[in-house]
């Protein structure tokens, strides 16, 4: 399973927009440059951000972006379903029908009534990993970076003007 490069650079970006103390929006090309992203491809996953009502967009000479909700009510799961979308990680195709093993099945019908096994196993354990992404949030994640790199803060800061 691969998530795209689009959820790490909306990860990192909804974390430095909640380390900014004030609520000003910031343009694109300040996020994008404060990790050498392009901006552009960045743009896009801000928007999507937008779309799932994770980011507001503020239009103008002034404008960019800002957390449209607080740390605390964006999951990582919100994110990875805001840029990746919300398409099933496993897709059977039943491939236990097919092939000499599928002719060759002595019940036929009765053999496939049930579905999949492998599907069945794949299912729960996306089912999981997207439960362990629901239950993290964007704070807990600004949390445990503030206690093992307490700087980061105070870069971002820096780096994006605000302080």
């Amino acid at each position: 399973m691969r998530m795209t490069k689009g959820v790490e650079w909306a990860v990192h970006t909804l974390l430095n927009l909640a380390w900014l103390s004030d609520d000003e929006p910031v343009p694109t090309a300040r996020l994008a440059a404060g990790h050498d992203l392009p901006a552009p491809y960045l743009h896009k996953q801000l928007q999507a951000l937008v779309r799932a009502g994770l980011l507001e967009s503020v239009p103008g000479a002034r404008g960019g972006f800002r957390l449209a909700r607080a740390p605390e009510a964006i999951s990582l799961l919100d994110v990875v379903l805001a840029v990746d979308g919300d398409e099933p990680l496993f897709r059977c195709t039943e491939i236990r029908r097919c092939g000499s093993v599928g002719a060759a099945c002595p019940d036929g019908s009765r053999a496939f009534a049930l579905p999949c096994a492998v599907k069945t196993a794949m299912g729960r354990a996306e089912a999981a990993w997207r439960e362990a992404l629901a239950t993290q949030s964007l704070a807990d994640v600004r949390a445990e970076t503030d206690a093992h790199a307490p700087s980061v803060a105070s870069a971002v800061r820096r780096a994006l003007g605000d302080g």
